[in-house]
């Protein structure tokens, strides 16, 4: 569909005399202001199909040319190819949203029908404890009162049978039945008793976690809280990852930006081929589990050496050089991942 330009030379936008159909300063397209329906869908579709352009341009060099997009991009030849923040938000939604999808799912229990399970419950008992012939009256006031007292806190604690005799039994220790009471547990013990600090972060949470959802379902909710918050542990290691770059090759004289580009290729490469070969698994019948593992061999394999060959490309150093500063690049980015992990994991237990 053709598009109708206007006669006149300024730009609508910032004002400056246009040569031509866009503007030289800010870059805006010299089109009519009032345009059809028809002009406008085509304007949108066509702003689609570059991205689309320049997503599949992109693909070939990040795939099957390790080092060549970050060494094109860094020389100035932009124009067809993606930016690599927009690849790598749009690249790194695609492959987490597959990487979770279709796990579990977390069976979240209705308040008001936990209580009147528990209200069910608590009558049955009752009745019990009246018809049963053996007891005094004593003992059934005393009886009643235990059951009003469990029905009042009725965190942590389980009826096994509603039959009389009235058995109750608690699903562990009275200190440790809720963080308050585990804290102030913590607090008359001499400071030589105490947990430590980490024992008591992990005991504390795991209650308040489990008063939050239950036994049953605290693990399944922490991970799922831990899964919404691995994407951004990702986008804290590719700052850092660049800053490992920055000091390994530090002989290169290269701007911090240049080896932050080349991490966001690099992350961008691992998701995109993870998730077509996560997705060819998830595909494929479950009968091919050994096929399965011969994609996740060639996943390894291609990427170790894709990391090999893209350090080679990029920083022009020798093999055993490369695999030197390779294997130390790893070490140091697998110390930083576990760092992040272990704060990510505690920033999910606070914030839950």
């Amino acid at each position: 569909m053709k598009k109708h330009y206007r006669h006149e030379h300024d730009c609508l936008n910032c004002g400056s005399d246009l040569q031509g159909k866009f503007c030289h300063n800010c870059g805006q397209e010299n089109l009519e202001i009032k345009e059809s329906f028809g002009h406008m869908l085509n304007h949108a579709v066509s702003d689609y199909f570059h991205f689309d352009h320049q997503f599949f341009h992109t693909l070939k060099p990040l795939l099957l040319k390790p080092g060549q997009l970050t060494i094109e991009y860094m020389a100035g030849r932009r124009g067809q190819y993606l930016h690599p923040v927009k690849m790598y938000i749009f690249i790194s939604l695609v492959y987490f949203i597959l990487l979770f999808k279709g796990d579990h799912n977390i069976i979240r229990t209705d308040d008001q029908t936990k209580k009147n399970s528990n209200s069910e419950i608590i009558d049955a008992v009752k009745k019990d404890i009246a018809k049963d012939s053996s007891l005094s009256a004593k003992q059934r006031d005393k009886l009643s009162q235990t059951v009003n007292h469990v029905a009042g806190k009725a965190e942590g604690v389980k009826v096994d049978s509603i039959h009389a005799p009235v058995t109750i039994t608690r699903t562990g220790d009275d200190t440790d039945s809720t963080a308050e009471l585990y804290n102030r547990s913590q607090s008359k013990l001499p400071a030589a008793k105490r947990d430590g600090f980490f024992d008591h972060f992990f005991k504390e949470r795991t209650l308040l976690y489990e008063q939050k959802y239950g036994k049953e379902q605290a693990m399944e909710h922490f991970k799922e809280d831990v899964k919404h918050n691995a994407p951004k542990v990702m986008f804290v290691l590719l700052p850092l990852f660049a800053l490992i770059l920055k000091i390994t090759f530090w002989k290169n004289r290269k701007y911090y930006v240049e080896h932050l580009i080349y991490s966001i290729h690099l992350h961008c490469f691992f998701f995109l081929f993870s998730g077509v070969i996560l997705l060819i698994q998830r595909i494929l019948p479950a009968s091919w589990h050994s096929f399965s593992d011969l994609l996740t061999l060639f996943v390894t394999v291609y990427t170790v050496y894709y990391i090999y060959r893209s350090l080679r490309v990029v920083y022009q150093r020798s093999r055993w050089r490369t695999i030197s500063k390779m294997t130390g690049i790893a070490v140091m980015y697998w110390a930083m991942a576990i760092i992040c992990v272990i704060g990510m994991l505690m920033v999910t237990a606070v914030t839950a």
